[in-house]
């Protein structure tokens, strides 16, 4: 295969988000192309205007965008292109490849009806297929004059050599009476004007297949190969729903804040491997993809899993882009937006905020306690480390904390390791208190590393709020300094 040769497409249908079987569909697409050195193309199958809508159309660029699925040349628009579709059903009626059929909703309900009654499959009977007695004036559809003898193969790319016995396939419709095109006709005609070479989508679309090759086979057109990849299920194996995570793209940005390339990397492995290999940049996946190492059976989608991954993707991110990420979130939980000195604040931190996150929402959490405001709200749990003989050890605390003026990582702990010496007791028996007086919480990243971002001035503050707001009558044990 030629480098140049090869040209994949995506197709969404524009009537709902880029959910997640579509973006690995437009994925596999796209890594075979560059992989091959050809093109990865768009076309938008907007035909079908009572669902069809630009919101839809909008997600869906934004998903592509946001995953980094950048497709050659301009958006190919499907509804653009009916005059060409209208013109390849007459030069098939011209040939002799399609007919008229004046058949009536009425008698195809009736046929329907007779067909499903006989226990036969549904199947339209060809009533008009070599009739040349036309009424006059008379709507009709324009059909395909199948061939009703023999067989078709498929070569698959996945799903290996597939035949269907010609008598099962029917003289499907290429134009509706109204004179619109179908789905089946529009789609053979746009990926060869496309110059598409290998069609690549799931496996429910097999069965297309074999149909919309008597278009091509009439047209005497070149075949593309075909790779019908497996569907996405549930972890638990049925057909993927919304309460297996079966969402928009958009959703797991912005809803579960994930990273586009933890998706992506997700997708990847849904299906297709190399080895062991788990995390995989696009570069890699652009050299090692392969169609044919796709497997046939279904795969289960894991959010854990995902998001597991996602885990590691933000323990690898730059702190100012998850910063950049992390402060809308922040904006939401505190009612505002993070200042310019707030945002920097937060990227200083990201080192201490991700390694244990697993998603930007518990980054986002994880530093509510630099944007709270005095005195600082304490939950229940950091609240009963705040009693008797702690409040005690809070008050030594600050007052050895107050000495340091060369405020950084080493002096801080020198000076709490003391308070603990002196007291005997283990460091933990200290930080706890500290911890929970600082950012009113039980978790939080390293204490030492709390009280480098909060500052000297804001950290002193915060343990005389909680010796004062906790002690009661002992607050004076603690002089602001």
């Amino acid at each position: 295969m030629s480098a140049s040769s090869v040209v994949t497409r995506f197709a969404p249908s524009p009537t709902g988000f880029l959910h997640i079987g579509g973006a690995r569909t437009a994925l596999f697409n796209l890594l075979f192309a560059r992989h091959h050195g050809g093109k990865f193309l768009l076309r938008i199958e907007d035909t079908d205007k009572a669902r069809s809508t630009q919101e839809a159309i909008d997600a869906i660029l934004d998903g592509m965008t946001w995953l980094d699925l950048h497709w050659d040349g301009e958006a190919v628009f499907q509804s653009q292109r009916a005059e060409r579709h209208v013109e390849i059903a007459s030069a098939m009626l011209e040939s002799g490849h399609a007919y008229r059929c004046y058949a009536t909703p009425e008698e195809l309900t009736e046929l329907r009806e007779q067909q499903r009654a006989a226990k036969q499959p549904l199947r339209y009977d060809g009533r008009w297929r070599d009739r040349t007695d036309w009424p006059a004036d008379a709507p009709y559809a324009v059909r395909l004059k199948a061939p009703r003898e023999g067989e078709t193969v498929i070569d698959d790319l996945v799903q290996g050599r597939v035949t269907v016995q010609n008598a099962e396939l029917d003289d499907m419709i290429l134009l509706r009476s109204d004179g619109t095109p179908t789905y089946m006709l529009a789609v053979v005609v746009d990926d060869h004007d496309m110059g598409v070479t290998h069609v690549i989508r799931g496996d429910d679309h097999l069965n297309n297949a074999f149909r919309q090759l008597g278009i091509i086979k009439a047209m005497g057109w070149p075949e593309p190969a075909y790779a019908h990849i497996p569907l996405i299920h549930g972890s638990d194996g049925a057909k993927l729903s919304k309460r297996h995570g079966a969402l928009g793209v958009d959703a797991y940005r912005d809803e579960l804040g994930i990273l586009p390339e933890a998706l992506s990397n997700y997708l990847l492995r849904l299906g297709w491997g190399h080895g062991d290999a788990e995390i995989i940049s696009r570069e890699q996946a652009i050299e090692w993809f392969d169609i044919g190492s796709v497997g046939r059976s279904p795969s289960r989608f894991d959010l854990k899993k995902l998001e597991n991954l996602n885990g590691h993707y933000l323990r690898e991110a730059d702190d100012t882009r998850l910063a950049r990420l992390v402060a809308p979130r922040i904006a939401r939980l505190i009612g505002r937006d993070p200042t310019p000195d707030e945002q920097a604040l937060l990227a200083r931190a990201m080192p201490e905020l991700k390694p244990r996150a697993k998603n930007l929402d518990e980054i986002a959490d994880g530093a509510l306690f630099l944007f709270a405001k005095r005195p600082l709200a304490i939950d229940e749990k950091a609240a009963a480390l705040l009693k008797d003989d702690a409040l005690t050890l809070l008050g030594q605390t600050h007052d050895a904390l107050a000495t340091v003026s060369d405020w950084n990582a080493g002096a801080i702990e020198e000076a709490v390791r003391k308070v603990a010496e002196e007291a005997g007791i283990g460091l933990g028996k200290v930080a706890q208190p500290l911890r929970a007086a600082l950012t009113g919480r039980t978790t939080s990243p390293g204490i030492f590393d709390v009280l480098v971002l909060l500052g000297r001035e804001e950290s002193l503050a915060r343990l005389a709020d909680a010796r004062k707001e906790r002690g009661g009558a002992a607050a004076h044990a603690i002089e602001e300094q």
